[in-house]
C-alpha cells in the first residue's frame, strides 16, 4: 500500500488495499491503525473536508481493527 499525506487535523495519511478491503491510518499523533472489511466507497468518501469527522461517524467502532506501527514519521 501507498501512504498518501492528507490535508487533516486527525489524520497524517491514508492507504488503502482494495483487493484485501484494509484501510490504514496514520494519525498526527503517531498512532497507526488497519481497519478491516472496509468497502472502497468508504475509502472514496473518506476524501470529504473534515476527515476526523467522516472518521467518527463512518469508520470508528464500525469495522474491526488491529494497531500498527506508523508507515512513516514524516507524514506529519
Amino acid at each position: 500500500m501507498i501512504i498518501k499525506p492528507v490535508e487533516s487535523t486527525t489524520l497524517a495519511g491514508i492507504a488503502y488495499d482494495a483487493v484485501a478491503q484494509v484501510l490504514y491510518l496514520e494519525f498526527r499523533d503517531k498512532t497507526a491503525y488497519r481497519y478491516f472489511g472496509v468497502p472502497s466507497s468508504v475509502c472514496r468518501d473518506l476524501s470529504a473536508a473534515s476527515k476526523g469527522a467522516y472518521f467518527h461517524r463512518a469508520i470508528r467502532g464500525r469495522f474491526s481493527y488491529q494497531r500498527s506501527r506508523p508507515a512513516s514519521a514524516s507524514l506529519s
